[in-house]
């Protein structure tokens, strides 16, 4: 009977132990730090994109499009209003979440039309629709890093009708 409250009272003591950074996050408060992300990332939002990114981000966020090719959350905020400029009618929408520990991993879909030529393509009105895959890793509810990976050369493809 004393071994077995020792063991009791020993697991009790380890769950106890486990910070909520450690435990399990789930679909749903994922998606809670996720959204006003993924709103930031839509034309319709280009006056509240920095307010939303701040909201949704820590303050020493990073992206990065490759292992060490990373910009600053005050990066981000300088440009994204010009992205979001070059492409008006832009909807970035979250279509699938999958959770890891404190990683949420995004299946999202782009679609725009870029207003004149983007990134030294021609786009002639044509618009375009591509699939992105982000990690993002989730501390207190703030995106603190992220990896993002979008099919920008089938973009290109579309508007230049190849």
């Amino acid at each position: 009977m004393k071994r077995a409250a020792v063991t009791l009272s020993a697991i009790a003591g380890m769950v106890l132990s486990v910070s909520p950074a450690m435990a399990q996050m789930t679909v749903e408060s994922a998606r809670a730090s996720l959204t006003p992300f993924y709103q930031a990332l839509n034309a319709s939002s280009v006056e509240r994109a920095p307010d939303l990114i701040k909201q949704s981000t820590a303050t020493d966020w990073v992206t990065c499009r490759g292992n060490d090719l990373c910009n600053s959350r005050e990066e981000v905020i300088a440009g994204i209003a010009a992205r979001l400029k070059a492409i008006p009618d832009l909807t970035w929408e979250i279509k699938e979440v999958l959770v890891s520990g404190n990683r949420a991993i995004v299946r999202g879909e782009a679609i725009g039309t870029p207003a004149g030529n983007f990134m030294g393509t021609a786009t002639n009105g044509k618009s375009f629709k591509l699939m992105s895959i982000d990690v993002h890793t989730i501390e207190n509810g703030k995106i603190v890093r992220t990896y993002h990976v979008e099919d920008w050369q089938g973009a290109f493809r579309q508007l230049s009708g190849q």
